[in-house]
């Protein structure tokens, strides 16, 4: 039995990544589907990750900061 939807929830932690929680699609500039088995992924803010769109903790290596 599969469990209920639950809404996608995005929580923008300070000086560091986004993170969805829930169900959510994430697409690239084109439309197309980034694949993901994760029900929780967090997403880079600094825009250095070497593995955007996901977070790889560089954010901490280059001093990033965010008003939220």
């Amino acid at each position: 039995m599969r469990e209920p939807a639950s809404p996608a929830r995005i929580t923008a932690y300070p000086d560091g990544p986004l993170v969805v929680r829930g169900d959510f699609e994430i697409v690239d500039e084109q439309g197309v589907p980034v694949e993901t088995s994760r029900r929780t992924v967090a997403l880079c803010r600094c825009g250095v990750s070497a593995i955007k769109p996901w977070c790889d903790g560089t954010h901490k290596i280059t001093g990033f900061h965010s008003d939220r």
